[in-house]
């Protein structure tokens, strides 16, 4: 049987909605009442993640701004206080996943907008409005009661099969629903892989550096075996065409970005799993060890877009002991897009977390045969 021609690759796609990876829809009263219960939620909950809202506003533009979105303008403002984009364009979800990358948590004015996850207020002056909108309410997390409502109407349960599971709160207990968010949110922190950089042509050194053996085994299966008791599963980054010992305890992640290096690792396991976050760490770090490591994982932050060390030689960023979170993925193709293939360059320019290493000497890298024979001696009289 021919099998069906494939037109464009098949790439993993991360689990997004139509704004960011957390979204929620409030919806079912008037928008001024919406807008007073998201920002209740986001004054509770921005001490834990990085909040955004979304909504409308009818109000008609000024005769200023009419006259620059007539010509198609961009008009950018710096308020001091924060900075304002105004623009005449269509956007859709492709435009407003670029924007609320940096956003954990995205609120949105569920009567004007459709997001992955509901919050229903039940309140008879939107009745009529919520009918016409029950697609929308595609998985529906609580019901908030408004002032005299004691029951869900009829025609949500017909709706809802499922309703007599999901919570109800009274609209006033905002507490009890902010802490129903924080529960839903610690519940999808992406899972941790483990990258083990191995795909260097180790010119320097004169043999691969991956092959190395300091702990009696080559040092990129020891690099994996600490990685493994930090992520749930850990890879081997590798180059296409690079030959790795048959009996390696390891699953080999290949380069699909070539000639780009660390840069082009990370992307690769970014590709392949969109959705986790990435340990990345070269294999020429001989003297890590598990405490370094248990530093780096204890300090993570998911709301960052990378946790990693200052350098204790370059006092820059270290991005080849890092933890990269999925934000990172979009954010590196950015990067690429304008010509630069330095992860390094990524952390400087990016908001991320960075720690001062308890041991400096974990961080030493070694690229040529006296460094390799200096640590050998090092590790000789332990």
């Amino acid at each position: 049987m021919e099998q069906k021609h494939q037109k464009h690759a098949k790439l993993a796609r991360p689990q997004l909605g139509f704004f960011g990876r957390n979204e929620w829809a409030i919806i079912g009263t008037p928008c001024g009442n919406l807008q007073a219960i998201a920002l209740n939620l986001t004054k509770q909950l921005t001490a834990y993640y990085t909040m955004a809202y979304v909504d409308a506003d009818h109000q008609a533009a000024s005769d200023a701004e009419e006259d620059f979105l007539g010509k198609k303008a961009l008009v950018y403002t710096d308020k001091i206080a924060y900075h304002q984009f105004q623009f005449s364009a269509k956007l859709d979800r492709y435009q407003y996943r670029t924007y609320f990358n940096d956003r954990d948590l995205v609120l949105v004015n569920g009567n004007h907008f459709i997001a992955q996850n509901q919050l229903v207020v039940i309140d008879p002056r939107k009745y009529d409005s919520l009918q016409r909108k029950l697609d929308r309410l595609s998985n529906v997390q609580a019901f908030l009661l408004t002032e005299g409502v004691t029951e869900i109407p009829a025609f949500l349960l017909e709706h809802l099969p499922q309703a007599a599971a999901i919570p109800v709160f009274k609209a006033t207990e905002l507490d009890q629903v902010a802490q129903l968010l924080l529960t839903k949110m610690r519940a999808a922190l992406p899972p941790l892989y483990g990258l083990v950089l191995a795909g260097g042509k180790s010119q320097r050194m004169g043999q691969a550096k991956g092959m190395l053996d300091y702990h009696g085994k080559p040092q990129q299966e020891f690099m994996g075996d600490l990685l493994d008791k930090f992520c749930t599963k850990t890879f081997l980054s590798c180059r296409p065409n690079q030959i790795i010992s048959p009996d390696c305890s390891y699953p080999l992640l290949p380069d699909r970005f070539e000639g780009l290096g660390p840069f082009g690792g990370i992307a690769s396991a970014f590709r392949a799993y969109p959705d986790h976050a990435w340990l990345v760490v070269a294999c020429d770090l001989p003297l890590l060890d598990e405490a370094t490591l248990q530093q780096l994982c204890q300090a993570r932050n998911p709301s960052k877009v990378a946790t990693c060390f200052n350098s204790p030689t370059s006092e820059f960023p270290e991005p080849l002991i890092t933890i990269w979170e999925p934000r990172s993925y979009p954010i590196l193709l950015q990067f690429l897009a304008q010509g630069y293939s330095c992860p390094r360059k990524v952390l400087i320019n990016t908001d991320i977390e960075v720690l001062d290493v308890l041991e400096p000497k974990s961080l030493m890298n070694v690229n040529r045969p006296e460094e390799y024979e200096q640590v050998k001696a090092i590790l000789g009289k332990r």
